[in-house]
């Protein structure tokens, strides 16, 4: 990448929406630091209704998905899995690789490994493995005009789980957080895009909070470092993936609340 093209994010995760609840705020600091966006699911969240036959609520969940990412300018895209299909098997990891080939990331932002619900956790490893597969010109996708391989391993970087707990309601520590504060009511027009969900938690779970938790969720990890908003990440430092906090860089902070100088 050459000093004048943008830095490349990827945000992945398992169904519309996840990306809203736990990092839309970073992702809007990240489009405003100039930085080139691609936001994906793995599903069209088929299943994510009482009343409408998966195609149709799915239609409706990917246009919401788009029109969330279009408000911070970043492009959207469906890889077409189904809700509670990701499994972490081969034709499943070439299928994510070549999404990474095409979106040609320097960094990263997924599912956390520990979570509450299988997809979020099949999707963390599947995009792990295939961040480090995307590198290997062997590895090929059996895709129709392939995208090149990738140069380099990005940055890889998981989400905060949902309450910040896993399966058996233990906390889940980040390794570090992010003030999102400034960009707080962007965060929350994002969310309130996927207003087919409004309706599909509060009969499936007995929520009527959507955007709600959202905020109480972002101002719980922000008193955490004495902020207003904040969002939690953890890097992963697996042999070979690189090792600087690029994400903080980018947005010019510490991981505690601070504000840091920007390389230039």
């Amino acid at each position: 990448m050459s000093s004048t093209e943008p830095t490349r994010i990827l945000a992945i995760h398992a169904h519309p929406d996840d990306i809203e609840f736990q990092c839309a705020g970073t992702l809007a600091l990240l489009a405003r630091a100039g930085c080139s966006l691609t936001l994906a699911t793995m599903t069209p969240g088929d299943c994510g209704s009482a009343e409408l036959d998966a195609e149709t609520i799915a239609t409706i969940r990917r246009q919401e998905a788009k029109a969330a990412a279009d408000l911070i300018g970043a492009d959207y895209v469906c890889l077409e899995f189904r809700d509670l299909a990701i499994f972490d098997d081969d034709e499943s990891r070439r299928r994510v690789v070549e999404c990474l080939r095409r979106a040609r990331p320097d960094l990263v932002l997924t599912a956390p490994p520990t979570d509450y619900l299988s997809d979020h956790e099949a999707t963390s490893r599947l995009v792990r493995d295939a961040c480090f597969a995307a590198t290997l010109p062997n590895y090929k996708t059996r895709q129709w005009e392939p995208a090149p391989t990738l140069a380099k391993l990005p940055h890889l970087y998981f989400m905060d789980a949902l309450e910040g707990i896993d399966r058996d309601g233990r906390p889940q520590p980040p390794g570090f957080l992010v003030d999102v504060s400034a960009v707080a009511p962007i965060k929350q027009q994002m969310l309130a895009c996927h207003a087919s969900q409004r309706d599909w938690l509060l009969k499936q779970h007995g929520i009527d909070e959507y955007l709600e938790a959202q905020a109480r969720w972002g101002n719980h990890r922000g008193a955490e470092i004495g902020v207003a908003n904040a969002e939690a990440f953890r890097q992963y430092l697996g042999h070979a993936y690189p090792q600087g906090n690029r994400l903080l860089e980018l947005l010019g902070q510490d991981g505690r609340g601070n504000s840091v100088a920007t390389p230039a």
